[in-house]
């Protein structure tokens, strides 16, 4: 199946190094999908508010969700326009100038007007999503969302029609006099997201088995 590219809005242009934008949707979906944490922005009582939360992908459609006592929540569901963000870190970048200095990285940022779920299968479908971005397995393995829980949160989804992707790699990118007369070290220091050793909550049984949904992910 061919990919529809990403939008070029006058929000999802890239006006500063232009030649690090990603234009092929697949892209959008990569950073996504490797993420785990994303940052929601919207405008609340005149000011601007940033909030990291979880969320989690369906085709092209994002979902995030939250407490329905919060009021960042409420507002974005009355469908506001927000902004989402995911940013990965790869290496961190030292070059012989401190003026060069850099990070590789891979960044998406969405545009978009907020929706709030109220369609009970879809709100089921969007929590799923989240679950599984966070923690693949669990949908099946731990007990399942009931009604008084599924009331006491706000589902928000937002469209990925309008998106922008923007990517660092490669090496230092220094000036030619220092590359001929410096003689500081320059490279890069690679930056992972490392899973440790399971740790059983206090209250598991001795001996029970991690279940490899988890064990599979160290």
């Amino acid at each position: 199946m061919t990919l529809a590219p990403l939008s070029s809005t006058s929000r999802s242009t890239l006006t500063r190094k232009k030649e690090r934008a990603a234009t092929d949707r697949q892209a959008l979906y990569d950073v996504l999908d490797e993420g785990l944490i994303c940052h929601l922005g919207l405008v609340r009582d005149g000011a601007p508010v940033v909030l990291p939360t979880g969320y989690g992908r369906d085709g092209d459609t994002l979902y995030l969700h939250g407490s329905t006592g919060s009021g960042n929540m409420r507002e974005a569901a009355r469908g506001i326009d927000v902004c989402v963000t995911v940013t990965l870190v790869d290496a961190i970048v030292y070059a012989r100038s401190l003026n060069n200095h850099s990070m590789n990285y891979r960044s998406a940022v969405i545009h978009g007007r907020a929706r709030q779920v109220t369609d009970d299968g879809e709100k089921t479908l969007g929590l799923r999503a989240i679950t599984d971005q966070l923690a693949p397995g669990s949908w099946e393995h731990a007990r399942g969302v009931n009604a008084k829980e599924s009331a006491s949160v706000s589902v928000i989804a937002v469209d990925l029609a309008e998106a922008a992707v923007k990517v660092r790699a490669g090496d230092a990118i220094d000036d030619p006099e220092d590359v001929e007369t410096g003689t500081a070290w320059a490279g890069l220091l690679p930056v992972r997201t490392v899973f440790g050793t399971p740790e059983p909550a206090s209250y598991v049984p001795a001996g029970t088995p991690v279940p490899p949904h988890v064990h599979d992910r160290a």
